[in-house]
């Protein structure tokens, strides 16, 4: 059976498919904005890890409103949660099994227990988070032993995470998006398998 592993390029989604890879036959999906973004970085990943790779793009509009949400709330939980459910979503409808890296600590973005059972009863699909069990230092350990990845902050990395479209899309309306989001948040990009 095929699964859809959500996929930023990171260490988190790179560790989660492998794990799924072991059951099912993965396919890496990057959702963007905008069709016309490169995603080289992700791309590479894909490749370092040996699945299929899709590019999808997100339903015009929903930038603007993720940034008008991030904005008005005057930080980007609620508009990052949503992102991801609306993926989430997007596969549900093409694959039985969906999967990403969340991990234990993680508070966004993360679907709600409510939320995955809603998912489930709607569309049939399953969506599960192999990492949900492991905490932060489990989860380096394990990367260090199979990836080799790069690490930087938000912006300066090219991964597929959806924060930076959404923080360009804030500074386009002549706003600094950097007070609406936390500091120093450390982003990865796998570059190979060990």
């Amino acid at each position: 059976m095929k699964a859809g592993v959500l996929f930023s390029g990171g260490k988190d989604s790179s560790l989660a498919a492998m794990l799924l890879g072991t059951y099912y036959e993965v396919e890496l999906n990057t959702f963007v904005f905008d069709p016309s973004r490169r995603i080289h970085g992700v791309e590479a990943a894909a490749r370092a890890l040996g699945y299929p790779f899709k590019k999808r793009v997100f339903r015009e509009g929903l930038l603007n409103e993720m940034a008008e949400m991030v904005v008005a709330c005057g930080y980007p939980n609620d508009a990052i949660n949503a992102i991801h459910r609306t993926a989430v979503e997007t596969l549900s409808s093409e694959y039985r099994l969906v999967g990403d890296g969340t991990r234990f600590e993680d508070r966004v973005p993360v679907l709600t227990r409510a939320e995955v059972q809603s998912l489930g009863h709607r569309t049939g699909c399953a969506y599960v988070r192999p990492l949900l069990g492991f905490v932060r230092p489990a989860i380096d350990e394990l990367a260090g032993r199979l990836l080799e990845v790069e690490y930087g902050e938000t912006g300066t990395i090219e991964n597929g995470d959806y924060e930076a479209e959404v923080r360009g899309a804030i500074r386009s309306r002549g706003t600094d998006p950097a007070p609406l989001f936390p500091a120093h948040h450390e982003q990865s990009l796998v570059v190979g398998r060990r």
